[in-house]
């Protein structure tokens, strides 16, 4: 880190933008907007020289995706991308592929396992190889393929023993896009049984009931009897794991994040049900809650041994909002609709075109996720701030970047992205 510390300083581009990021990945507190004066102008905008620094170009386009809101980052993305689209067509068919890549997908808003796998690629076509490094590597990714192969194999049985496939035609078999998530979000081979019990609270998340009692179970219909036994059950073995590795008992957090979930469901069935067309922030506000994210976050907090505390609550709540906000706006977006949906869920796109008639709402919305990854960048990077594990830290930020290739739909209504991950890491 120390090397770091005078690179900053450097003319350089390449030096002073890559120490940049690692010190602010690190939690060091560097202002951006220093570090990068000394290559723009009096206006703020980037010298035209630093145009063809093909290297430096490709590091401040890496640094842009970490700002914390700061002015220079917003112009640093626009100016680099902008030069290293232009620099494509004259460079060598391997590099441009690597450059290409690099500007589809960003270093710090990509998952690290898929551009790792790009980067391997590239590699091997390079004149000169580093041979170990790279069969270290493949061998690394079989390792972990195996072993999602194994975890959604155990998630598969479960789901079939458990019949709502069967007792519910509504329910979801989806076993692979749920475990796809948990995959994405605890990366690492310790975290297996996290994996498992994370894919299997996806599957269950989406019943409407407000006693946590199995008693009382017995006196709804058989297919809601199931659905919440499930839930009951699972919830219960989760803070029973978390009890027995970590030593406290979480079970009263868990009752209240699924009564949120459900209470945030019961106010979208009103709006559905009366016809009222709730405001755009309303809808928000209560759609971060029914994307399901804050009740899986506060199941892996605990998992990863983590209380709610009032010193930290704050701060947790937004390391996990941030995300689910994230989350709900891309899936609002409105490019492609699941195949299994009715178009009964409502839209913050619909909800803030119809206030906003002359807005370009997909414009606002991006700008809206844009500044929510400042924000988390801030939550997630200031050694001041973060008291939770990096652990949970980095599942908030995998959950962030999962969110462009789950959502991403092409214009044939496929996920050319999600596909090509899958196929990548899992078969």
């Amino acid at each position: 880190m120390n090397s770091c510390v005078d690179l900053i300083h450097s003319d350089d581009l390449l030096d002073a933008t890559l120490s940049l990021r690692l010190m602010r990945e690190a939690g060091y507190s560097i202002s951006a907007d220093d570090v990068l004066r000394k290559f723009t102008n009096n206006n703020g905008d980037f010298n035209l020289r630093h145009s063809k620094d093909l290297r430096g170009l490709l590091s401040l386009q890496d640094m842009s995706h970490l700002n914390m809101r700061e002015a220079s980052l917003y112009k640093a993305k626009e100016f680099s991308r902008k030069h290293l689209k232009f620099a494509i067509k004259y460079l060598e068919p391997n590099l441009a592929r690597y450059v290409m890549k690099s500007l589809d997908h960003p270093y710090h808003v990509s998952l690290m396992q898929y551009k790792a796998r790009h980067h391997l690629s590239y590699l091997k076509n390079l004149p000169t190889r580093h041979t170990a490094i790279e069969t270290l590597a493949v061998a690394e990714f079989q390792i972990k393929k195996l072993q999602h192969q194994r975890e959604m194999q155990e998630v598969k049985r479960w789901w079939m023993d458990l019949g709502l496939a069967q007792e519910i035609p509504a329910a979801r078999d989806q076993v692979l896009k749920w475990y796809m998530w948990s995959m994405t979000i605890l990366d690492g081979l310790s975290f297996s049984r996290y994996r498992v019990e994370a894919t299997k609270k996806f599957h269950t998340q989406s019943a409407h009931f407000d006693r946590w009692d199995l008693a009382a179970a017995e006196s709804l219909p058989s297919y809601m009897k199931s659905c919440y036994k499930a839930i009951y059950t699972i919830t219960n073995d989760i803070a029973d794991m978390v009890r027995k590795e970590h030593g406290f008992n979480p079970i009263n957090h868990l009752k209240k994040a699924w009564a949120s979930l459900f209470d945030g469901f019961m106010i979208e069935g009103k709006w559905l049900s009366t016809n009222q067309i709730p405001t755009s922030e309303d809808y928000l506000r209560n759609g971060i809650i029914t994307s399901g994210a804050p009740l899986l976050f506060m199941h892996l907090l605990f998992m990863l041994g983590h209380d709610v505390t009032d010193d930290n609550n704050h701060h947790i709540l937004r390391v996990i909002s941030c995300p689910a906000k994230i989350m709900r706006l891309w899936d609002d977006m409105g490019s492609a609709k699941d195949e299994l949906q009715e178009g009964l869920d409502g839209s913050y796109k619909d909800l803030y075109q119809r206030e906003n008639p002359h807005a370009d709402a997909e414009k606002h919305m991006l700008h809206m996720i844009a500044c929510e990854w400042g924000d988390l960048n801030r939550e997630c990077f200031s050694q001041t701030k973060s008291t939770l594990p990096p652990c949970f830290i980095g599942a908030s930020l995998n959950f962030a970047r999962m969110v462009s290739i789950m959502y991403g739909y092409d214009d044939e209504q496929r996920l050319p992205s999600l596909e090509d991950y899958t196929r990548m890491l899992l078969f």
